[in-house]
């Protein structure tokens, strides 16, 4: 059918506001949401004075990209942090974040951008004038604020976003200050935290607690927040906007189990999505085991609510490198036999349930199939605690080519015989919004029903 494919994560940003340790809490802050973007990193940071800003950026992961001395070198009580993966722009070290530049006056202003915006293209055609040297969309914004006529940052805030379209989560470091913006349709997460008198804000509150931050309140969808030594106020850049519309697929795949996204705790979504999914797909089995981690939690209520036994029949290999980088489809296959070891005695002579959190490509599902059969069990059914992906993702997704999706081009019967499962059930649309506790206007379910709350130029 088609090669091996998990949809990549959008970013992760981070950001502290008078903290003397701001450096060190941002470096282990954004290892705390590195799973949000693995292929860059990047800090930049203010003392507060009138001393230039400060900026390390490295490709690969946050412990790689920085040393102690690196640490040292960004001391100050300002920082801004972002870990990248690349859905507008290739994986270049151009586009890695933050960016820096100039407001009016000459004020340095440094930007992490979570998202992405449908009409970059045609923003980038208005800036005739600009010499870009990334190719994102996250470089156009700190364009725009920069040419902004207006007599501060936040002045030029409210210039300038009204002209975006899609999705970004931000925070734009100045000397003085630490802001954070949700678009008003609140797609990407972004949260508020305090420590020793000193601001944070994060893509999530995964991000927190390891450093002893506590969560004070999340974003709102089109509130700009400003940090500063007067403490924390808030503006809403769009009064009169009501439609929201946050990425489900935070529950369902990206964020860490242990985060609160707008006061739901994702792991309790997660149980709750296989609960779900057990009422709608019952079988008789043996046994449970999940594809972990994405299917860890789905795995839990999905035997709880029928009460299956649950086990654990694959072990993580941390240490294995990201398959899709290697040049043949033999090579990805050994690797990702190499990333999940099965344990044969789980499920050699039972029926078995994998619960999964999505199948996009398949063929990575059907490799984990293969290895359960070909290890004795006696059935293999999956379970899947999302609907199928029938459409493209234009808000920060990686994966736009709607012609990739495996449930575009085949029914559910011949997926199930693709995977050679005994059955194969996916979790319906109207199950996995139950499982939220909250109403379907709430989120986008774009890639799941292509209903476009922004709708983009051209419809992939």
């Amino acid at each position: 059918m088609t090669t091996n494919f998990y949809p990549k994560h959008y970013c992760g940003v981070f950001g502290v506001f008078g903290h003397p340790d701001a450096a060190m809490l941002t470096y282990y802050g954004l290892q705390g949401i590195q799973h949000r973007g693995e292929e860059s990193a990047g800090i930049v940071s203010s003392r507060g004075d009138n001393q230039p800003f400060r900026i390390h950026r490295g490709m690969g992961l946050v412990k790689d990209v920085f040393r102690p001395g690196n640490i040292r070198y960004l001391k100050g009580r300002q920082t801004v942090g972002h870990t990248r993966y690349s859905t507008t722009g290739p994986s270049q070290m151009c586009n890695a974040q933050p960016f820096m530049g100039t407001f009016a006056g000459g004020t340095e202003v440094a930007l992490g951008h979570n998202g992405n915006l449908v009409n970059a293209d045609e923003l980038k055609a208005e800036l005739p004038h600009t010499l870009f040297t990334s190719t994102t969309d996250s470089e156009v914004i700190l364009s725009l604020l920069g040419a902004a006529k207006a007599s501060d940052i936040v002045e030029a805030l409210k210039l300038t976003l009204p002209r975006l379209r899609g999705a970004y989560s931000l925070v734009l470091l100045t000397r003085d200050s630490l802001i954070g913006v949700r678009d008003p349709f609140g797609f990407r997460p972004l949260c508020i935290g305090e420590k020793d008198g000193a601001f944070f804000l994060a893509s999530e509150t995964s991000a927190f607690m390891p450093i002893g931050v506590k969560f004070v309140r999340d974003v709102r969808p089109g509130e700009i927040v400003v940090m500063s030594r007067s403490g924390l106020s808030a503006v809403d850049a769009f009064p009169d906007h009501t439609q929201r519309a946050l990425c489900i697929f935070e529950f369902v795949y990206f964020a860490k189990p242990d985060s609160n996204i707008d006061g739901h705790n994702v792991h309790v979504v997660r149980t709750r999505m296989g609960q779900e999914l057990a009422n709608e797909h019952p079988v008789a089995t043996d046994v449970v085991i999940s594809i972990p981690e994405g299917g860890d939690s789905a795995a839990l209520g999905f035997s709880e609510e029928l009460g299956i036994r649950p086990d654990r029949g694959f072990i993580r290999n941390h240490y294995i490198g990201r398959s899709f980088l290697k040049p043949t489809q033999k090579e990805r296959e050994n690797d990702a036999k190499l990333k999940l070891a099965l344990i044969p005695d789980v499920v050699r002579g039972r029926r078995v349930v994998v619960i999964d959190d999505s199948i996009v490509r398949g063929t990575t599902s059907r490799t984990r199939v293969s290895q359960i059969k070909e290890a004795g069990a006696r059935e293999v059914h999956v379970r899947v605690s999302c609907p199928p992906h029938l459409w493209s993702c234009f808000y920060g997704v990686d994966f736009p080519d709607r012609n990739k999706l495996l449930a575009v081009r085949h029914s559910v019967e011949e997926i199930r015989a693709f995977l050679n499962a005994d059955s194969l059930g996916y979790l319906s649309l109207e199950g996995m919004v139950r499982a939220t506790g909250r109403s379907a206007n709430e989120f986008c379910l774009a890639c799941f029903n292509g209903r476009y709350p922004v709708p983009p130029d051209q419809l992939a």
